[in-house]
Formats: structure tokens, C-alpha cells, sequence
């Protein structure tokens, strides 16, 4: 297969590896992009794949608490110019308030009556977008409910209450004091706004990512030339540390930074009097996972101004 400049540069982009690397990291994959990235960390040449440098939409995350229930949504637009207008704001908030009944179906949330208007939401952002002049898109929405307990949120980057550029929500359960576990529940919010976990626990986590890490770790102990049985075991010592990077209650506590978050939860057990559960969490952040598309600025003016 043939390793385009395009190709190299995107790896690169990617892994903030040289462009010699990347290209023999290609060479040695058969243009597989993935692979390509797994063969250069497998070599100590990247740690992981840098996909929150290539994450770039705009728009709002919204997020709505009705008692032991509450709802996220994120809907994006093409510029942060758009995400100040109040308009937007304004719809972004309603579909907030709407999506507490959609349980997180984005396309019944999309079917739902928008307030005050005769039609629907998707409708309303068709509307909006004649109006604005810039296209939006309804991406997606989460609920999360308690049987007894607490739901908490945080919104990271508020422009206004319960609108800004990353929303967390974090349900207890609990028979315990609610003033103490809704404490609790702000403070595991923000731990998740700035820890990103991606999931509770290891038994959490897509067991076919843990497989592609354990795998990745194996050949970069391999290639030391230490024994198998000593090997072995430093794979096991380096998985622990990447579960405890990445699982929430694994993690150390950014509110004090020395306690482990399960250590906390049962910690918070003798203000609220009673035992405490971690059910779910989720996290939004605007624009994650999106790539957007590059341009060059210089040729867009020469298209413009005729030159060729």
C-alpha cells in the first residue's frame, strides 16, 4: 500500500511522533492507522494516540437535575460565536429539560414537541439554522435516576447555569442523608470533570481495549529481554497502574490528592449514616470524538481572490 504525506501527517498528528517514524510505523502496518500507532508505542515512541488534539466542535453540553433523576445533552454548532448567542442558549437549555423523558434516546429526543412552538426539536434547530446562519446538530443525551439516593451534576466552562463545555453526572445510591450525599456527589462530579475516568471499575471497562493495552504492554516488556516469569509479572504490575489511571474509584481523589475515590465514598458513609454506591456516571465534554476538518487558510484566500 502506498504511504501518502497525508497518511504520515495524520499519525503524526495523532502521536506527536517524528514524520521518519510514522512513516516507517506505516510502512511496517500496511497503512493500518491503529496499528500504526500500537507499533510505535509498543517502542516507546508514544504513549497513546493524542485523539483529544484532533477533537475541535463547537456548541453547548446541557445539563438538567429533576429530584432523583437528571439528563445531559450536547448539541454542537460550528463556531463558539454561535454557543454565546442567546438563542442557541436558550434551545439548548429546553432540550435539556426535555431529554429528562427521552432516556437517553437522541432520536425520540429529536421527535420531541419543542415548548412553545407547534413542532419539534429537530424542527426548531432546522429553524434556527435558517435563522443563525450556521449549522447545529442534536449529537446526543444521557439520563441517569436513582430508586433512593442522590443524582449530582457539575458543568465545567459555564456560560450559564447548567450550560457550559463539559457535563458530569454522578448517581448514589443510598438510604443515607441527602445533604451529605449531594456533597459527596459534587465532589465526584468535579473528580470527573478533571480525572476522566472511563469507566466505575476494570470489570467496567471494554474488555477489548483492556485486551489491545495488555497486548501493547506484553511486546514493550518482551523487547526488554527479561524472563517470562519476570515479564509476566511486570505486565500485571503495569496493567494495575493503568487500571488505576483510568477506573473512578481506583483513582487518587483531586479534591485532596491522596485518597483512593472508593476509600472517600466509604469515608462519606459516616456523615450520610449510612452505605453508599457508586451506580453510574457520565461525562460529556463538548466536541470529543469529533475530528475536525483541516484547512489551508492561505490557499482558501488565493481560491478567493482568483489566484491560482
Amino acid at each position: 500500500m502506498e504511504i501518502t504525506a497525508a497518511m504520515v501527517k495524520q499519525l503524526r498528528d495523532s502521536t506527536g511522533v517524528g514524520m521518519m517514524d510514522c512513516k516507517k510505523a506505516l510502512a511496517e502496518t500496511n497503512g493500518d492507522m491503529e496499528a500504526a500507532i500500537d507499533w510505535l508505542r509498543t517502542r516507546g515512541l508514544a504513549k497513546a494516540a493524542k485523539k483529544a488534539d484532533r477533537v475541535a466542535a463547537e456548541g453547548l453540553v446541557g445539563v438538567v437535575t429533576a429530584g432523583a433523576k437528571a439528563a445531559v445533552v450536547e448539541v454542537n454548532s460550528e463556531t463558539d460565536f454561535v454557543a454565546r448567542n442567546e438563542q442557541f442558549q436558550n434551545i439548548v437549555a429546553n432540550v435539556a429539560k426535555l431529554a429528562l423523558d427521552a432516556d437517553g434516546d437522541v432520536v425520540k429526543l429529536g421527535e420531541m414537541p419543542f415548548p412553545g412552538t407547534g413542532h419539534s426539536v429537530s424542527a426548531e434547530l432546522t429553524e434556527a439554522i435558517a435563522k443563525i446562519g450556521e449549522n447545529m446538530n442534536l449529537r446526543r443525551t444521557e439520563t441517569v435516576e436513582v430508586s433512593d439516593g442522590v443524582v449530582e451534576s457539575y458543568v465545567h466552562n459555564a456560560v450559564k447555569t447548567g450550560l457550559g463545555k463539559i457535563g458530569i453526572l454522578v448517581a448514589l445510591e443510598s438510604t443515607g442523608d441527602k445533604a451529605a450525599l449531594s456533597a459527596l456527589g459534587k465532589q465526584l462530579a468535579m473528580h470527573i470533570a478533571a480525572a476522566q475516568p472511563q469507566a466505575i471499575s476494570p470489570e467496567d471497562l471494554d474488555q477489548d481495549v483492556v485486551a489491545r493495552e495488555r497486548a501493547i504492554i506484553l511486546e514493550q516488556v518482551k523487547e526488554s529481554g527479561k524472563p517470562a516469569d519476570i515479564a509476566e509479572k511486570m505486565v500485571d504490575g503495569r496493567m494495575r497502574k493503568y487500571f488505576e489511571e483510568v477506573t473512578l474509584l481506583s483513582q487518587v481523589f483531586v479534591i485532596d490528592g491522596e485518597t483512593k475515590v472508593a476509600d472517600a465514598i466509604k469515608n462519606a458513609e459516616k456523615d450520610a449514616g449510612a452505605p453508599i454506591k457508586l451506580t453510574r456516571f457520565v461525562r460529556f465534554a463538548l466536541g470529543e470524538g469529533i475530528e475536525k476538518a483541516e484547512s489551508d487558510f492561505a490557499a482558501e484566500v488565493a481560491a478567493t481572490a482568483g489566484v491560482k
